[in-house]
Order: C-alpha cells, then structure tokens, then sequence
C-alpha cells in the first residue's frame, strides 16, 4: 500500500466522502468558468492605438459574445450608438477590428470636417479628446439596412467606416466588455 500522510491515511468514510465533494465542486466549478469563458466571453487583445484614451495598444479585455447572438437579440440585446464592437475586418475576415458604433441602419449621416451628424443633430461624442479629432469630411449617406458605421475613438489614425464602408451586421461578434489587463487600466469599457 502507497504511503499516504497521516492525515489521510486515518480518514473516515465520512470525511472521505467530504474531501470527494469538495473535488467535485472545484470541477465543476471550474467547468462552468470554461464554458462561461469559451462561450460568453472571449479574451482578446488590442493591436493599435485607433481606440485611445478608451483601449490602448496591448490592452487584453472580455468581449461578450452572447449580447450581438441570436439568443442576445432575444433578450433585447441589440447593438446601440455608442457600443465598442469587435468585428471581422470587411476586406479580410481572418483580422478583427473594434470600433465604435456611430450610426445605425437607416440613420442619416454626415461628417463635415471631423463634426459628425447623425439625423440632422451633431452627434456628442465625450469619448473623443481634442487632440484625437480629425477634420475629415463624409458625404452624406443614409446607413444601408443591416449595417452599420463605425469609427476609432483616435480619428487621426483610425481606418474606420470612413475608408471601407459601413460594416454588415453579420461581421459583428462581440462587444467590448472588461478591460481586464493591465491592472491599472481593469474596468468596464464604455
């Protein structure tokens, strides 16, 4: 017989059995992290600075997969102005891009140097400091159905919807959650 320490070798059934469902519980506790991570949340890294001051370049943060799903869009979870998105980048799906949403199918938009409109009413944007605009134009243009116009937080170094165009519905996976490393940095992304 294998030597075991004392305080094992003399159990009782009964703390045997407590030790037994103890395991248990770390396993499946541990299970249902997984799933919870695999499935819901996926950890992701920013490449770039097109998101500053929000996100910087490095940055490792939780996108919620289930808000943009079908069972996300059943809770009334749909994607809103102002959401930081993750998506896969229209010209080639194997890169994923996060922007943020500035307008939604349907709406009117236009940027007249850096100021942009949205259905006739300039769009408040206190996520974009002073030093980060741009003065960029976009014509007018009605958002197609089923897409939407996003933007980088740091206009002056962004590729956005300004140069390829409003992004399909179906190209957005996910939404920017928690930003969980560096710790300094750890919180909710808005």
């Amino acid at each position: 017989m294998p030597h075991l320490p004392d305080h094992l070798r003399h159990m009782t059934p009964k703390e045997d059995r407590g030790v037994r469902s103890l395991l248990w519980d770390l396993l499946i506790a541990g299970l249902i992290s997984a799933g919870i991570i695999l499935f819901l949340y996926q950890p992701v890294r920013v490449e770039g600075t097109s998101m500053l001051p929000v996100l910087e370049d490095q940055d490792r943060l939780f996108i919620n997969k289930l808000a943009y799903s079908r069972i996300g869009s059943l809770m009334g979870q749909n994607i809103h102005r102002g959401d930081v998105v993750v998506f896969q980048y229209p010209h080639d799906h194997t890169k994923s891009y996060i922007k943020r949403v500035i307008a939604l199918p349907g709406d009117d938009l236009r940027i007249d140097h850096g100021q942009v409109w949205v259905n006739g009413r300039t769009l408040k944007e206190p996520y974009v400091p002073l030093k980060y605009e741009d003065d960029r134009s976009v014509p007018e243009e009605v958002i197609p159905q089923g897409q939407f116009f996003v933007m980088g937080d740091h206009r002056l170094i962004s590729s956005d919807s300004r140069d390829f165009g409003p992004v399909d519905r179906d190209l957005i996976y996910g939404r920017a959650a928690f930003v969980y490393w560096p710790m300094d940095q750890a919180g909710v992304v808005r």
